[in-house]
């Protein structure tokens, strides 16, 4: 009998694919500028004091970094209110994610998700055996009495995605009080808030960290890769009971986090001005675009994230080619089996006015 080489769960495994990148597109279509609009990064840059960190931090990249990144920890225990011991440090939201499965799904555990949502939730737990329960959204929005019925003794993890990826829209803390006062304790339950910096200027946007003395088994996910706009060196962190804590940084990687990446989010994390000029141009550029739906007449969700979903009235496929020829690079929402909805991070306004320009031609076409 012939060995089996590959886990058996890789033959139904279907990976999460990133938005497309700019040298491809250029190398694909001809072009010399392009304005990415699908990977919801931060186009105002990241803080000056994040890279004046990183270059205080070059002349000891001999050196391994700090495994547990206690300073760092330090820096966000104080922010936040919290003990270091209540927090986790990885390599970007997507490696915790991994952890968050690593840590607690054994085979055969259930799992439950929204749809549409972030799809490493089902890469992540899959891969370890894990059965993925997914509940549709419902008049566009969470179903959360779907959740109560998918929720049986085998469920190990719930994810809530706030603002939730791709559509943006937010559960309310109203929302998610009730819901959560009619789930079993043993549920875990993770909040990504990826997005937070956008979102908590919506006031029914949850204050999430209550939830840790109420609901021990709450895991809450937040990064520097949005807001803070270092998304190519890779922060995140998790905030959760101490038990969980300890149990998941046993299961960790020894120095998951690189010296410069820390020192960047240490410098990100006391630039509070820029994230709030962050935030600012983002709903600038929402604005401009929800502006020009309503006047098209399109569909959209109403967003509190850096980004927007919106129904060109198309297949999406049809509209993001057309849209990447003329330099423009969104999200095609037939990835979340919503064929004919779009995904656009917001940028600079002048990013903003070419979207919408280059879409304006696209939907005439």
């Amino acid at each position: 009998m012939k060995k089996q080489l590959f886990r058996k769960e890789l033959a139904q495994f279907q990976p999460y694919v990133p938005g497309k990148p700019i040298e491809e597109v250029k190398k694909e279509y001809g072009l010399t500028e392009i304005e990415k609009l699908a990977s919801n990064e931060n186009q105002l840059g990241p803080s000056p004091l994040a890279i004046e960190a990183v270059r205080k931090a070059l002349d000891d990249i001999n050196l391994y970094p700090e495994s547990t990144a206690v300073d760092l920890k330090a820096d966000l225990a104080a922010h936040l209110g919290v003990k270091p011991e209540n927090l986790v440090i990885g390599n970007g939201g997507e490696e915790l994610l991994f952890l968050i499965a690593q840590t607690f799904i054994n085979e055969g555990d259930e799992v439950v998700v929204a749809s549409p949502s972030f799809g490493i939730y089902n890469t992540t737990t899959s891969l370890l055996g894990a059965v993925v329960k997914t509940v549709p959204f419902k008049n566009k929005t969470y179903d959360f009495e779907g959740f109560l019925e998918a929720v049986n003794e085998n469920t190990k993890l719930l994810y809530i995605c706030n603002p939730n990826n791709p559509t943006g829209n937010i559960v309310t803390e109203k929302e998610l009080d009730d819901f959560l006062t009619k789930l079993p304790e043993d549920v875990v339950v993770v909040l990504d808030e990826a997005y937070y910096e956008y979102a908590v200027v919506d006031p029914d946007y949850p204050n999430s960290l209550k939830y840790l003395e109420s609901r021990p088994n709450t895991v809450i996910l937040r990064t520097f890769s949005k807001a803070s706009g270092i998304a190519g060196l890779r922060v995140g962190y998790l905030i959760t009971s101490e038990h969980i804590a300890a149990e998941m940084n046993k299961a960790k990687l020894t120095f998951n986090v690189n010296r410069l990446a820390q020192e960047a989010a240490r410098g990100a994390l006391k630039d509070q001005q820029h994230i709030a000029r962050s935030v600012e141009l983002n709903y600038k550029s929402l604005d401009a675009m929800k502006k020009f739906f309503d006047e098209e007449g399109l569909d959209y969700f109403e967003s509190r994230a850096n980004f927007i979903f919106i129904d060109v009235k198309k297949h999406s496929k049809e509209v993001f080619e057309a849209l990447m020829r003329k330099g423009v690079i969104v999200r095609p929402g037939f990835f979340w089996g919503w064929d004919s909805w779009i995904r656009v991070s917001t940028g600079t306004m002048a990013q903003t006015e070419k979207f919408i320009s280059c879409l304006k031609e696209v939907l005439k076409d």
